[in-house]
């Protein structure tokens, strides 16, 4: 008896490319965690550095090398003119329209931003923004075009 008879064998295999709409939920919501992480730091006072790993070639010998460099991560919120916070969600350079004509998510104290953030993320996973991804993302890629 072999150590592989007691185990269920499949012939499933990994797809080899997701689908664009769950690769641009997956981006998205890579970003929506920093911007977590970032209002988690911000409200306890302290600061969070984001790194990433970047790749070069040496000029000199010519060998590639990966360095771990910071990177800037902006906030996606602001104070208003009333004084509350407005969450503004970002799908790369572009605002997404979370309903007809409305950009911005007003949040009532710092404290509820976390909050906020992680509502917005369980919106995103269940596709209710998918739309206006898809909208964002035509935009985005109408502006590399000739």
């Amino acid at each position: 008896m072999t150590a592989l008879s007691g185990l269920k064998l499949t012939a499933a295999r990994k797809p080899t490319h997701l689908p664009q709409v769950v690769q641009r939920r997956n981006k998205i919501i890579g970003r929506i965690a920093e911007q977590i992480e970032l209002a988690t730091a911000q409200a306890n006072g302290t600061t969070h550095l984001f790194t990433c790993v970047r790749s070069f070639t040496d000029k000199e010998t010519g060998v590639r090398k990966q360095v771990e460099t910071s990177k800037r991560v902006k906030a996606w919120w602001f104070t208003g003119d009333n004084g509350k916070l407005s969450l503004t969600v970002r799908y790369g350079a572009k605002l997404l329209e979370l309903a007809k004509g409305k950009y911005t998510i007003e949040v009532a104290t710092p404290a509820n931003l976390v909050e906020t953030l992680q509502i917005v993320r369980q919106a995103v996973e269940n596709g209710e923004l998918d739309e206006a991804i898809d909208n964002a993302a035509n935009k985005l890629r109408s502006g590399f075009s000739k």
